[in-house]
């Protein structure tokens, strides 16, 4: 199958975890599939060439609209006009089977991109809701309406989903996945001078989550606390074995890409129970969760992980388990394709879908 990929405010090169991660490790997972994967980003370097082959097998193509180099996402609405009309030329070229777009600037461009084609789109919204940008609001509705079907990375966000009108029917779940094999509990972890160690693996709450990690450390001897947050994807691994327990402690998350970091590695997790946590984390099987914004209950919930060996050993056993069959490149490009095949077959028969590729800048 060939599948176009448009996230135009976040590329799957970026490496950080959020919308860049979930859209590299699905096509990372699409491409060990064998199917033809080409991702559509803005170009926001000039320096950096205008396609690029992946190590995963799958294309970048960095498309030319607007100056070259970071825009907010009030100053990129001028140019997806420019972003739409070279997705319709690539496209009468390379025809796709199937789009995937990623946030509601790359819905909308690629709902004009491919309407005359009649490429089927499926979207995911990565935030809906939010209207920083005055058109947003009136492109969702667009979207909802025109798009072939709707993943949601949670649970939260397919119910929220739900609440606004999207057809019930035409959304689903299409979680974020990690690598498996590059976040493995075996490998060489980072050194330490043997306290316990409490990483920071994903985002922490200013107020009362900073204040329960301080408790914790007030209260246990030969504690210390490592921030995963800046360290590069690469290198995080190490700093995650090394770790007695994670702590994923945000007063929000779309994606819950840290806490699954963290569990494949084989590491207890404490995170709150909000957004995709609610549906990563599994209370009393892969870890703990808590309340937002609830220090004491965060502080208590630590000390228990780090007094229970047995307990902690337990969580992490469970955590690398359910990463391996919920979250897992394998999976998630298994469950996209579910929905691509079902809206390719009723979509009508294009009749004519080239297949040639443009030569790589």
């Amino acid at each position: 199958m060939r599948i176009a990929m448009v996230s135009a405010q976040a590329s799957p090169l970026a490496g950080i975890t959020s919308q860049s991660a979930h859209v590299a490790e699905l096509c990372a997972g699409l491409s060990a599939s064998r199917h033809e994967v080409v991702v559509y980003t803005r170009r926001d370097d000039a320096e950096s060439p205008g396609e690029v082959r992946t190590a995963e097998g799958y294309d970048v193509v960095r498309v030319p609209a607007g100056p070259s180099h970071a825009l907010a996402e009030k100053d990129l609405v001028a140019h997806l006009a420019d972003f739409a009309k070279f997705l319709a030329e690539q496209w009468r070229l390379w025809t796709p089977d199937v789009v995937h777009s990623h946030h509601w600037t790359s819905g909308l461009v690629a709902l004009i991109g491919g309407h005359r084609l009649r490429v089927p789109v499926v979207h995911c919204c990565h935030g809906a809701g939010e209207t920083e940008v005055e058109q947003r609001a009136d492109a969702e509705i667009l979207i909802a309406r025109r798009a072939a079907w709707i993943t949601a990375t949670s649970t939260a966000e397919a119910t929220g989903l739900w609440q606004s009108g999207a057809r019930r029917s035409h959304v689903s779940v299409l979680p974020s996945g990690v690598d498996p094999g590059l976040f493995t509990p075996d490998g060489p972890a980072a050194v330490h001078d043997g306290r316990v160690r409490v990483v920071v693996a994903g985002g922490l709450d200013p107020g009362e989550g900073a204040a329960a990690i301080s408790a914790v450390l007030s209260t246990m001897d030969h504690v210390e606390l490592v921030d995963a947050g800046a360290v590069p994807r690469g290198d995080r691994p190490a700093v995650l074995r090394s770790a007695d327990v994670a702590v994923c402690a945000p007063t929000a998350d779309a994606y819950g890409t840290a806490a699954l970091e963290a569990m494949a590695c084989g590491v207890p997790v404490v995170a709150t129970a909000v957004g995709a946590l609610n549906d990563v984390v599994l209370p009393d099987v892969t870890g703990l969760l808590v309340p937002p914004q609830d220090g004491r209950r965060l502080a208590r919930s630590l000390r228990t992980v780090l007094a229970d060996e047995t307990l902690a050993e337990q969580f992490g056993i469970a955590g690398r388990d359910r990463v391996l069959s919920r979250y897992s490149r394998r999976r998630l490009a298994k469950e996209a394709l579910a929905v691509y095949e079902r809206v390719v077959t009723v979509q009508p028969e294009v009749s004519s879908r080239p297949s040639t590729r443009r030569n790589r800048a």
